[in-house]
């Protein structure tokens, strides 16, 4: 790294000499000018060494000989050998923003948005371990390049930038598909979606980090281990960082360990607009959340304060703020041109406050010439599973027949007893064992440390799961209703479906969310308790979405998500029709035509619902009727009023809307050459659109039509039905399709 910096700076004090022709950037034009300056007024000083030898004469960083143990400055835990690897660092960090320009004004570069002036967190890097996993900002470019050097054999983190920089599929995280900070071997969990959302994914991360010690399940990280976080000022604005710092301070004045240091990297701006004074200070002023501040121009500072923070979470596994004054250096990005709305007098400023010219003088004055010398597995049987200590004397395969819900309690309850790591959380999914009952009784089951209920923010519970599943837990959150799942969207999208994508799967987070939703409570709730909107689910690419309708489906289908989860790290959305929860009966009151009697182990591989699988219903030759959720019971209530027209229905349940069940639904549509969809969602963008488009796409040529619910949310009272899907419509569509 030392022989690194020695060879950047020559660059950069060269270009700044350079003759007349194409010069550099201004900003490192000034960098080394103002470096060549203070080299030189240090050199005048009584006892100073001429330089002549090393050809760094007009720099005054070559080598004298002294120990490099001794600190940097009095009373700094900063050594003078470490100080110089961070500014090498730091420099490498700067040539690379200057790298990032260059490839894109010849085409070949994809990403301008660099670290330039927040170099200052290469000390915050030094300051925690290599095995602290860290979520970084994206102008965070100094600490990777430290966390590199850092491990054993160093990796050249430079290398790693450069290709992130010009989307090469040979750049180690994400394969040239985004550019991020990220790599297994540095702990360095990638950034994967927009502003401010890793904040949840890193508390989440700290929270699973002590549950699963307490529960026992080993992690990729030490026992001690701290989540660190690095952000921007900006993006302590946006709502997903206010959740996930609100949710850390309430873990904490709960007494719960939090082990997350966030660090807030503040240049006073969101590319044009500016922070006010103070504000910062007034975010991090949370109850169980230790504010710490450094000057992020001052190296020595920034460690200082940063070894004090990380040793105050990890000692007291409680989370701290480290708020790191920074400048942003050449604008936003290399299209960004700040004079527009910054005047001369402020950019000058923020060159005046350059932290590589604070690192270097700190070693000019102390020692010229360093630089130039030195510059969660699955192996047990169901017969030992500890099912007798979750349902007692009667096991739920000798209930009887149960409902939907009842059957989802039991499979959970069983997942839950063979798998030590899954835990269960959410609004009101413990004490009161949720909404519905479908968690009643997991509380007093595997207690607190695996059942809990959790803050009233949606981000919050997702970016918990985030961090449980990469911590090794296995989490299933429950989002109260689907309406709510709206308010933290971007934390599936863009945080838990991209992670494998943008890490080329070198890291994963598991995730079975369940999602109570869809319509027909018989006008309770209005749109919030009834809304039937998936079209921001459907299009997430390998977002995984079942909808079960029936008790047996439902079992089957949630441990195949479960498997999922287990096994490949898929995320899903195990989406609950709510008006079916306590339904027991199909066509007639009393008919019991709704329930099902719960498989034994035993018979679950008999009973599996591979995932893209439908299940058909009837064999009739006039019609198929296809259906999902609640669609599935009108559908076959309106089979049964066709059949006793002469007409032969039969239903196909979808049961996985994404994956579409391709092969089943080309079957069924074969079978009788006559299709009608009928979807409980609404009309534009609901799920009808994509099974009509699957036919088409593979050739199927006989009629099909569609019946939906209408573009509209959905109101209160008995006003739903006008705008919701029938059985009636179900009936009179059939019946124009057979015209």
């Amino acid at each position: 790294m030392r022989k690194r910096a020695l060879a950047t700076y020559r660059q950069m004090v060269t270009a700044a000499a350079a003759v007349p022709g194409p010069t550099p950037d201004l900003a490192e034009q000034r960098l080394a000018r103002a470096i060549r300056e203070l080299a030189r007024s240090s050199a005048a000083e009584p006892g100073r060494t001429g330089l002549a030898d090393t050809g760094l004469a007009d720099t005054g960083l070559a080598d004298t000989g002294p120990a490099e143990a001794r600190p940097v400055r009095p009373g700094s835990g900063l050594s003078v050998g470490r100080c110089l690897d961070l500014f090498g660092a730091q420099l490498a960090s700067r040539h690379l923003d200057l790298a990032a320009r260059w490839l894109r004004s010849r085409g070949i570069g994809y990403y301008t948005i660099g670290s330039s002036g927040h170099e200052g967190n290469a000390a915050i890097a030094a300051a925690v371990r290599l095995t602290d996993p860290a979520l970084l900002h994206y102008r965070s470019g100094a600490f990777y390049l430290v966390r590199a050097a850092q491990a054993t054999p160093p990796r050249d983190g430079a290398a790693d930038v450069l290709l992130g920089l010009m989307a090469a599929s040979a750049e180690p995280i994400a394969g040239g598909r985004h550019k991020v900070f990220g790599h297994p071997e540095l702990h360095v969990i990638p950034q994967t979606s927009t502003i401010a959302s890793h904040l949840p994914r890193a508390m989440g991360l700290a929270f699973s980090l002590a549950r699963a010690a307490k529960l026992g399940v080993e992690t990729p990280w030490p026992h001690d281990s701290i989540v660190v976080c690095s952000f921007g000022d900006a993006s302590v604005n946006h709502s997903t960082a206010a959740g996930a710092i609100n949710a850390a301070s309430y873990s904490a004045y709960q007494g719960l360990p939090m082990p997350l240091l966030l660090v807030c990297e503040d240049n006073g701006l969101g590319i044009s607009v500016r922070t006010p004074a103070g504000w910062i200070e007034t975010v991090a002023a949370r109850p169980r959340l230790k504010y710490f501040s450094a000057d992020g121009a001052d190296l020595a500072a920034v460690y200082d304060v940063a070894a004090e923070a990380a040793n105050w979470v990890r000692d007291r596994r409680s989370p701290a703020f480290l708020h790191v004054h920074m400048v942003r250096l050449g604008g936003h990005a290399g299209t960004d041109v700040e004079s527009a709305y910054r005047s001369p007098s402020q950019i000058a400023a923020d060159t005046e406050r350059d932290p590589i010219l604070g690192t270097a003088r700190l070693l000019v004055p102390r020692r010229p010439a360093t630089v130039a010398a030195n510059l969660a597995a699955r192996a047990r049987h169901a017969d030992n599973w500890p099912r007798h200590k979750v349902f007692g004397t009667q096991l739920p395969e000798d209930e009887g027949p149960l409902t939907l819900a009842q059957s989802i309690n039991r499979t959970l309850a069983d997942a839950m007893a063979d798998r030590p790591g899954m835990l269960v959380f959410g609004e009101d999914v413990a004490r009161k064992g949720g909404v519905y009952g479908l968690t009643k009784g997991l509380l007093k089951s595997f207690g607190s440390g695996r059942v809990f209920d959790s803050v009233l923010d949606e981000q919050s519970i997702l970016g918990l799961a985030l961090g449980a599943g990469l911590a090794g837990l296995l989490p299933v959150p429950e989002i109260q209703y689907l309406a709510y799942l709206h308010n933290a969207i971007d934390q599936i999208r863009g945080e838990a479906a991209t992670l494998s994508f943008f890490s080329r799967t070198q890291y994963r987070n598991p995730m079975v969310l369940r999602v109570p939703g869809l319509a027909y409570q018989q006008g309770f709730g209005g749109h919030f308790h009834n809304d039937n909107g998936l079209a921001a689910l459907r299009d997430i690419p390998g977002l995984i979405v079942a909808c079960p309708a029936r008790p047996d489906d439902a079992a089957g289908l949630l441990r195949s998500c479960l498997g999922a989860a287990e096994i490949d790290g898929s995320v899903s959305v195990f989406l609950e029709p709510i008006a079916l929860y306590h339904e027991r009966d199909l066509y007639e009151p009393g008919d019991g035509g709704w329930l099902a009697r719960y498989e034994p182990p035993a018979r679950w591989s008999a009973a599996h619902v591979p995932l893209g699988r439908a299940r058909s219903y009837g064999r009739g030759r006039d019609m198929t009727i296809i259906s999902f959720g609640n669609g599935v019971r009108m559908s076959l209530r309106a089979a049964r009023t066709l059949a006793a027209d002469g007409v032969g229905c039969r239903v196909l349940d979808l049961r996985w809307l994404a994956p579409l069940p391709f092969e089943d639904l080309l079957r069924a549509a074969a079978a009788t050459g006559r299709v009608l969809i009928a979807d409980e969602t609404r009309r534009t963008g609901g799920v009808s659109e994509s099974v009509i488009t699957t036919l088409v796409d593979a050739g199927f040529t006989g009629r099909m039509a569609r019946v939906a619910s209408e573009d509209s949310f959905i109101p209160l009272g008995d006003a739903a039905s006008t705008v919701l899907l029938s059985e009636s419509d179900i009936v009179d569509a059939a019946r124009d399709l057979l015209q």
